[in-house]
């Protein structure tokens, strides 16, 4: 991995935006309804788990910006006591993304991960490079993408770490 930079980020984002539209475009019913490699997850429920990754940093970035201003000792203890709850994670994880890929049309999640990448984007193009540098102490338990301490630069970068790795997951015929 290169260095992240405030436009490497960005290129991430819009690469993962033009994929998942074309994944959505292409994927017929049959397609969506196939299990993924290596999951429990269904094609259409895997695509919402990759959206969710999106949605997530859009709250996790005020959380780092507020952590980022406390003493380390805080939000190394919030951390560790997410990572004490890292066994009712995973189900919720796990269901949650099992719930939302059957009620969210792929056309419902194909607008809604364009709006988010492009609220995304426009966040980051508003950081100062003192704010992408700061950071909190995470519960790198939760997912493998997780470091024990992240930068907010590393937090925009999460969701295409986690994206691109479950793209992989997906069961396709090409």
């Amino acid at each position: 991995m290169g260095e992240l930079t405030r436009q490497s980020i960005e290129q991430e984002l819009i690469a993962a935006r033009v994929t998942f539209d074309r994944l959505v475009a292409e994927l017929e019913a049959d397609d969506l309804e196939r299990r993924t490699n290596g999951t429990r997850w269904t094609n259409r429920e895997m695509l919402f788990h990759m959206l969710f990754g999106y949605f997530l940093v859009r709250t996790l970035v005020p959380i780092v910006k507020g952590f980022a201003y406390l003493p380390r000792p805080v939000s190394r203890s919030f951390a560790a006591i997410l990572d004490a709850g890292t066994r009712p994670f995973h189900p919720i994880n796990y269901f949650g993304s099992r719930a939302g890929g059957q009620l969210l049309s792929p056309a419902f999640m194909r607008r809604r991960f364009d709006r988010v990448v492009q609220k995304l984007a426009r966040q980051l193009a508003s950081e100062s490079d003192a704010d992408l540098d700061r950071g909190m102490f995470f519960p790198a338990r939760w997912d493998p993408f997780f470091k024990p301490y992240m930068t907010l630069r590393e937090v925009y970068h999460y969701p295409t770490q986690h994206f691109e790795f479950h793209r992989r997951q997906l069961a396709l015929d090409r």
